[in-house]
């Protein structure tokens, strides 16, 4: 019988908290009663090589129309036939990455955050991997690429920055070749945050958002809030259909 990896100390600690809506990002999203389109997210925690914790992300095909290049986290817009937040990201995962949602021991479910200029609220999945299967892209013309990061190089400090753009300034990470910014650099610091393993980085730092993760229309106004870099547009939190 294969053994599989339990979950580590810090992480079910995450899971069990119940102070999430004290945190200033959750704090500050409320979602409204109503006017508003329900996504999920799934952060996927796993024993990754040698035993080291990583998080699974994806890169957006860089052709799309609607952020190309930016990183997310896989998940989706809930379709009718979802039973909740925690179907939907299951489902649009094994639709992104081939994943097998039996593997996944779902941890938590986070408030869900809106997201003001898409009128979009996104709930946060919680998930261990405790015998990670292989992963990659399914359908190129939505993902470009399947990474599992190490937590450790989200840690550093040398790897984490303020992401810039016109008003914007948020926190953003650059690993393994990935420049991550927007709503999905600011779950990874609140999850980081919360979780107790922030190390001291220099906020000081700022870098400005490589043409590489900007759709078109970004490189015309100044005026933008990036919140929604995983949830804005009709049919999934990174603004394009991803199943």
């Amino acid at each position: 019988m294969t053994r599989m990896t339990p979950a580590p100390e810090w992480l079910t600690r995450l899971a069990a908290r119940a102070d999430l809506s004290d945190h200033p990002w959750f704090r500050d999203h409320p979602v409204p009663a109503t006017g508003v389109r329900h996504s999920a997210v799934l952060v996927l925690f796993g024993p990754g090589p040698g035993g080291a914790v990583d998080v699974l992300l994806t890169e957006r095909s860089h052709t799309l129309r609607s952020h190309p290049g930016q990183v997310s986290f896989p998940g989706g817009r809930l379709d009718p036939e979802d039973d909740g937040p925690v179907d939907a990201a299951l489902r649009e995962a094994q639709e992104e990455v081939g994943l097998d949602p039996t593997g996944v021991e779902v941890l938590a479910v986070w408030p869900s955050l809106h997201l003001a200029p898409s009128s979009s609220a996104v709930t946060p999945v919680i998930g261990w991997w405790p015998e990670p299967v292989p992963v990659g892209v399914v359908d190129r013309g939505e993902v470009a690429r399947v990474a599992r990061i190490p937590v450790a190089d989200l840690l550093a400090g040398d790897r984490r920055f303020s992401a810039v753009f016109g008003p914007y300034r948020g926190p953003g990470f650059e690993v393994d070749g990935l420049f991550v910014w927007g709503f999905t650099a600011m779950l990874l610091d609140a999850v980081l945050d919360l979780a107790g393993l922030t190390e001291p980085w220099d906020t000081a730092i700022e870098r400005e958002l490589p043409p590489r993760v900007m759709s078109p229309w970004m490189r015309d106004t100044d005026a933008f809030d990036p919140t929604d870099d995983d949830a804005d547009d009709a049919d999934g939190p990174d603004g394009e259909a991803r199943g």
